[in-house]
């Protein structure tokens, strides 16, 4: 599986899946799992993670960064994670400008892609037994308890820091599950994926210009150990939960296989696209608001859309146009491997 032969074409697209694994991590709701899973590389993700152990750090002491590489699978992996870290300061910026003035059409499309994702997996399962069919019912009502939990409030304990990232985490290894959603329910998701983004951000910016009077920012600094806090908790999980993925999918693939199709059935009430949005409010009544000035989400209040409306088809329309990425991504996937 590991050290696959890749065209430049290849690995251009290898990139491109990086990023929409990025832009899917950062919206609530939605799982840059579902990306890989798709796209066809989600085993070899979770192989390659799976291969930083011991022995990986035992090569690169011992036989230098080149064993290292080779061992876990360098290339994939930097093309894919430079793909995640570009998003964070491009697509998902480029995400949350259409989110913010044409939201209905942003979720209809990435229901469409969860609908053609459902499909996608369940058209090639036929491994329907006792077993599986009980593991997709235990997935979908998780997925859907989920949909409906009530958000915790903001908390920048370090210990519980490094407990979001490993929790966060788990939207890039369980498709269906959305890291971002995970972190509006533990009341975390503006201070890691807004305020620690942007002050990583506006610090890099000040560096190249050769400020560094953020050394001298009390506040920019202890958002800055947040961040490299969640950062740490974030590759922790994303090693340990590589691991325990890859046993269970050597050992259990049809049982695991089945809850991700139920999970991911359950979770479409996440980004179910006619809700509107609740934002947190202050004693007074106020909207309150993060760093960039922007409100934070509070959670959504779903209703039944008015197909009497323009709108409504319009959105109609987008579920379709996501459906149909999806089943080009299959396309692509299966044109590739030929």
């Amino acid at each position: 599986m590991l050290q696959k032969t890749r065209t430049i074409q290849d690995k251009i697209f290898l990139f491109i899946k990086g990023l929409a694994m990025g832009a899917a991590n950062k919206v609530p709701g939605v799982s840059g799992g579902i990306v890989a899973f798709v796209a066809g590389f989600y085993e070899e993700f979770i192989f390659s993670l799976q291969r930083i152990n011991g022995k990986a750090f035992t090569l690169l002491f011992k036989r230098g960064f080149k064993s290292f590489y080779q061992y876990i699978n360098g290339r994939f992996l930097g093309l894919l994670l430079l793909g995640m870290l570009t998003s964070y300061f491009s697509v998902s910026k480029i995400l949350d400008y259409f989110l913010e003035r044409k939201e209905l059409y942003v979720w209809a499309c990435f229901f469409g892609m969860i609908l053609g994702s459902i499909y996608y997996i369940y058209k090639d399962f036929h491994h329907w037994k006792k077993n599986t069919i009980l593991s997709a019912l235990a997935g979908l009502i998780l997925g859907v308890s989920i949909s409906f939990l009530s958000p915790a409030k903001e908390n920048d304990n370090l210990l519980f820091i490094f407990l979001c990232g490993i929790i966060s985490v788990s939207g890039m290894t369980l498709p269906g599950l959305s890291g971002s959603f995970i972190l509006i329910l533990l009341g975390n998701y503006v201070l890691l994926l807004v305020d620690s983004v942007n002050a990583l951000y506006n610090t890099i910016a000040e560096v190249f210009k050769g400020d560094f009077s953020f050394i001298n920012n009390g506040e920019r600094l202890h958002i800055l150990k947040i961040l490299a806090v969640f950062t740490l908790g974030s590759a922790t999980g994303l090693v340990t939960l590589s691991h325990l993925l890859n046993y269970v999918l050597k050992h259990y693939k049809f049982v695991t296989t089945a809850v991700i199709i139920g999970f991911i059935t359950g979770s479409l009430g996440v980004v179910w696209p006619w809700k509107q949005t609740i934002y947190k409010l202050n004693e007074t009544g106020n909207y309150i608001l993060d760093s960039e000035g922007e409100k934070i989400i509070l959670n959504y209040q779903r209703y039944i859309p008015n197909f009497e409306s323009v709108e409504t088809w319009t959105a109609l329309g987008f579920i379709c146009i996501g459906i149909l990425i999806v089943l080009a991504l299959d396309w692509y996937g299966k044109r590739t491997t030929k």
